[in-house]
């Protein structure tokens, strides 16, 4: 059948956002382009990421009801690294210096400061044991 639609309203310090989003979907895509991020140095891609990702900042976790949530918000020169208008799968976003612990979803992009990075898990998430 059709993916559920949900409306995702949560409050960030500075600002509040709004979006609609089909759970778990926009994750699924594939891309033709064999250099996503627009570099074709993979060594100039390193560099910059090694650079700049001790300038990452993690906000500190907030919750609704059914999720925890935090934001990252980028260094200028790692947001010329990101897949332009999609979401990033967990692969990717550890690529471009993001670290963060097991089960984070990015969720949203906040399209006025796309350097911000919005993500989401179900609160109380454990994460699978190591096999």
């Amino acid at each position: 059948g059709l993916p559920l639609r949900l409306t995702n309203v949560f409050q960030i310090p500075m600002y509040s956002v709004s979006t609609q989003s089909t759970w778990g979907s926009e994750r699924r895509y594939s891309s033709a382009k064999a250099d996503p991020y627009g570099m074709e140095n993979k060594d100039q891609v390193a560099q910059l990421i090694k650079q700049h990702a001790s300038k990452i900042q993690y906000s500190e976790k907030y919750t609704d009801d059914q999720n925890e949530y935090r934001h990252v918000i980028l260094p200028k020169p790692i947001v010329k690294l990101l897949p332009k208008g999609k979401l990033m799968t967990e692969r990717e976003w550890r690529s471009i210096g993001v670290q963060q612990s097991l089960g984070w979803d990015h969720y949203m992009i906040h399209r006025p400061e796309p350097h911000i990075l919005c993500f989401r898990r179900p609160k109380n998430y454990v994460a699978p044991p190591i096999r």
